[in-house]
């Protein structure tokens, strides 16, 4: 860690927040405590003070609202990463365990002894966990007892790195090149050609063939800590770090030996760390979030045109998640925006309150019972330990308040 230089090494912040005696510490601390003009924060209905009051919104009975149906609660730490698939939602966190909820109660759960989980990712029957250890480990249910869950699989495996650290392949192919050599902070799948993608503290992405458990490419991305990794159409991968930075990469050739990814552009590069990003589900709009409290977007559709900020929070973006037209970004603050995108303009139509910590990780799924309505299940986890779960509608109405205007005429973003 950097104390005195540009930017601090550890991406997670240091504060502290009032109703926990918890303490985060993050490899980037230089987020703004300063309240944003326009901010959803300063004009909320639920934020003691403000000149607004619930009477103020549409009360229209027959209008979808947006509501919190439950907590999930069990005091054993932080939480950090979650992952819903169907009606299973994956929790990891400090504790060293994986816990698995269904219909609001505790379903099963599964331990490693690596430290905490920073990022779980779902795909099919397979459920894949990032670890402190630097390691990727793949668990799956028993098909005699869904409600058991064992390891079949760990990236790299043990035989994989010592192997290669007495017999290189190829000397880019040591132990250090197909293990990461800190935490790894985020995970993302392309389901279509196989690949697991895991960025880490230790300023790379590596790219694993989900088949064979093999590392196929590792990538010095960044300067600094990588805290988040997309995977999205067309090849393209996005990657933010604690530098400041997001960039995009271009995945080019198949095997293992042709596969590489290409440096494309750098989207945002500036002093505040970039703490999570998100893709809208075409891929037709990227956002990234930072410690400054600052969402930003760009339009692939426009040559990845730089789209406008939502200015929403008083501190740190600590994760983000899209479904259908929404945008939802958790905060430092202890606050999720609830963003609806018409074109370019982005409206912030709510505000979910109810965590008494800083908004670690979001996960959001269809309510299966409302196909056609588009609601949407959103999973929340905090560092007050707890999980919140709220039932959004893209078709709630928007919050007066939080209407940005400026001249007298809606503008495309809360700031510029």
């Amino acid at each position: 860690m950097r104390e005195g230089g540009r930017r601090l090494s550890d991406p997670n912040f240091s504060f502290h927040f009032s109703e926990t005696d918890g303490e985060i510490s993050d490899r980037h601390s230089d987020f703004s405590g300063n309240e944003p003009v326009g901010s959803p924060m300063m004009k909320s209905p639920w934020n003691p003070g403000t000149p607004w009051t619930v009477a103020s919104l549409d009360e229209d009975s027959s209008c979808p609202k947006n509501t919190l149906v439950g907590s999930l609660v069990r005091e054993e730490g932080h939480i950090y990463s979650l992952a819903a698939s169907g009606d299973l939602l994956y929790t990891g966190s400090d504790s060293k365990n994986i816990r698995v909820w269904k219909n609001m109660q505790e379903f099963s759960a599964f331990k490693s002894n690596s430290g905490l989980v920073k990022a779980i990712i779902v795909s099919g029957e397979k459920i894949f966990t990032g670890h402190h250890d630097g390691r990727v480990r793949v668990w799956k249910a028993s098909s005699k007892n869904p409600s058991h869950y064992h390891r079949v699989g760990t990236f790299p495996s043990v035989f994989g790195v010592f192997g290669v650290s007495i017999r290189p392949i190829h000397r880019k192919h040591t132990a250090v090149w197909i293990k990461h050599s800190d935490v790894i902070s985020c995970l993302s799948l392309d389901q279509e050609v196989g690949l697991l993608y895991s960025g880490s503290w230790d300023r790379t992405f590596k790219v694993w063939k989900m088949s064979t458990s093999k590392c196929v490419e590792s990538v010095k991305a960044h300067d600094d800590a990588v805290n988040s990794v997309i995977s999205t159409v067309e090849g393209f991968v996005f990657t933010g770090s604690a530098d400041g930075s997001v960039k995009v990469w271009k995945r080019e050739g198949k095997g293992r030996k042709s596969l590489k990814h290409i440096y494309v552009k750098t989207l945002l590069n500036q002093e505040s760390a970039v703490t999570a990003l998100t893709v809208s589900k075409n891929g037709s709009f990227v956002y990234s979030g930072t410690s400054d409290g600052i969402v930003n977007f760009w339009e692939r559709e426009n040559q990845l045109a730089h789209g406008g900020l939502l200015n929403g929070h008083k501190l740190a973006v600590l994760c983000l998640s899209a479904a259908g037209s929404l945008v939802f970004s958790g905060s430092a603050d202890k606050m999720i925006c609830v963003w609806k995108r018409e074109g370019l303009i982005h409206t912030c139509m709510s505000v979910l309150t109810g965590h008494s910590g800083p908004v670690k990780c979001l996960a959001v799924v269809r309510e299966m019972e409302s196909t056609t309505a588009r609601r949407w299940k959103v999973y929340s986890g905090s560092l007050d330990k707890s999980i919140k779960v709220w039932s959004v509608s893209e078709l709630a109405p928007v919050m007066q308040q939080m209407t940005v205007v400026q001249n007298g005429s809606q503008v495309r973003s809360a700031k510029y």
